[in-house]
């Protein structure tokens, strides 16, 4: 059941994030706010993001094997505040809008919340903290949908 419901999980982010990347769906018209980024920052904001979602589906995976640990470090080292310099953050948020960056900083922190979450199910596990693990996963991806729904570099 647990490997059924990772899955399950992996293909729900991956079809979320698919239309997220396409825009709001059935909207006639891309009413997101247009951040205005030179081509090389463009490029590398959407490096970083499409490095957040391997991310995410590699998490998903380690999480289907039981394996906690490699979950959480996949989740600070690359989506973590740890991870905030291997991103470039100190050069791309300045040129992000202010609720973009408030975003990006929020999902950026649920990761870090994730891994303590993940630990600490591992300690002690139950329904309860499986369900946790989940809703402190929610989270994360709950940041990159308000920011996708939000805001656009195209």
């Amino acid at each position: 059941m647990r490997v059924i419901w990772s899955v399950f999980l992996s293909v729900a982010v991956a079809v979320a994030v698919g239309r997220l990347a396409s825009g709001p769906v059935g909207a006639a018209e891309d009413d997101r706010e247009l951040v205005k980024l030179p081509p090389a920052m463009q490029e590398h904001m959407l490096r970083n993001m499409r490095d957040h979602l391997a991310a995410l589906d590699e998490m998903l995976a380690a999480l289907a094997e039981g394996d906690i640990g490699t979950a959480t470090e996949i989740a600070e080292k690359r989506l973590g505040m740890s991870s905030l310099s291997l991103h470039g953050a100190e050069h791309m948020a300045p040129a992000m809008p202010e609720g973009m960056r408030a975003l990006g900083t929020q999902m950026h922190r649920a990761a870090s919340k994730f891994v303590i979450v993940a630990q600490n199910a591992e300690l002690e596990p139950s329904k309860q903290a499986q369900r946790d693990v989940y809703h402190a996963l929610q989270e994360i991806t709950a940041a990159c949908n308000a920011c996708h729904q939000a805001y656009r570099i195209r």
